[in-house]
């Protein structure tokens, strides 16, 4: 598996399709969860299952989870390896769904942390919704929807060589889930965009960070 600097990227471990893009003319430690400070718009959530365990290999005590866990801690005091039964999850490397975040579809993950250049380990998850129907975000080049702007329907693997924007600091997610990259080609550090507005990336704890791609989540988990 490729790795960039010790955090997640794309892998055969989060397939995606590689489909074009259109366009019609958008964690550190003491991060909060966009929702937190964002108008994020929950949709209806399908079933998934994903069973963590202490040790690799799916050894030691196991927890099972089939919705949206905030802290880990108190069923398991550490977790080496996964299996995602169903649906799609994110995991966080700290509690509250906070910290570095990572991509999983159904299969198993023997050994997380070394597939992945995890340095700590799952603290807690989040099932992602299956979405049918259109994808739509809008991209700002500035804060509060300022500057430069281009609708997103489909993945864009870099937003500088398509559309000449060497920040984004605003989003609005209309339809669909979405993951967000810190370097072209869906690679480096990646957040989960859920349909809701997104005012400002620096005061969600990112002002360090850049998107420069973003995919959808199009997986049938």
């Amino acid at each position: 598996m490729m790795l960039g600097q010790g955090f997640a990227q794309y892998s055969p471990y989060m397939p995606f399709s590689a489909n074009k893009y259109k366009s019609k003319s958008y964690n550190d430690e003491n991060s909060e969860h966009p929702e937190d400070h964002q108008n994020v718009q929950p949709k209806r959530a399908t079933m998934g299952k994903i069973t963590f365990y202490e040790e690799k290999n799916f050894q030691g005590r196991s927890y099972e989870c089939m919705s949206d866990c905030a802290d880990m801690s108190s069923y398991l005091s550490r977790c080496h390896s996964c299996r995602v039964e169903s649906g799609c999850f994110m995991v966080y490397d700290r509690t509250n769904y906070m910290g570095n975040q990572y991509f999983m579809k159904r299969g198993e993950y023997s050994d997380y942390m070394s597939m992945m250049g995890m340095s700590s380990g799952i603290r807690s998850c989040r099932m992602v919704p299956m979405h049918r129907g259109q994808f739509r975000m809008k991209i700002y080049e500035r804060e509060n929807f300022g500057g430069q702007s281009y609708e997103l329907m489909d993945d864009c693997d870099n937003i500088q060589d398509r559309y000449r924007m060497s920040d984004c600091q605003s989003c609005h997610v209309m339809d669909g889930h979405w993951l967000m990259y810190e370097q072209p080609q869906y690679r480096g550090r990646m957040m989960y965009m859920r349909p809701g507005e997104y005012r400002s990336f620096r005061d969600m704890g990112m002002s360090d960070k850049r998107f420069m791609s973003m995919r959808r989540i199009t997986d049938m988990c």
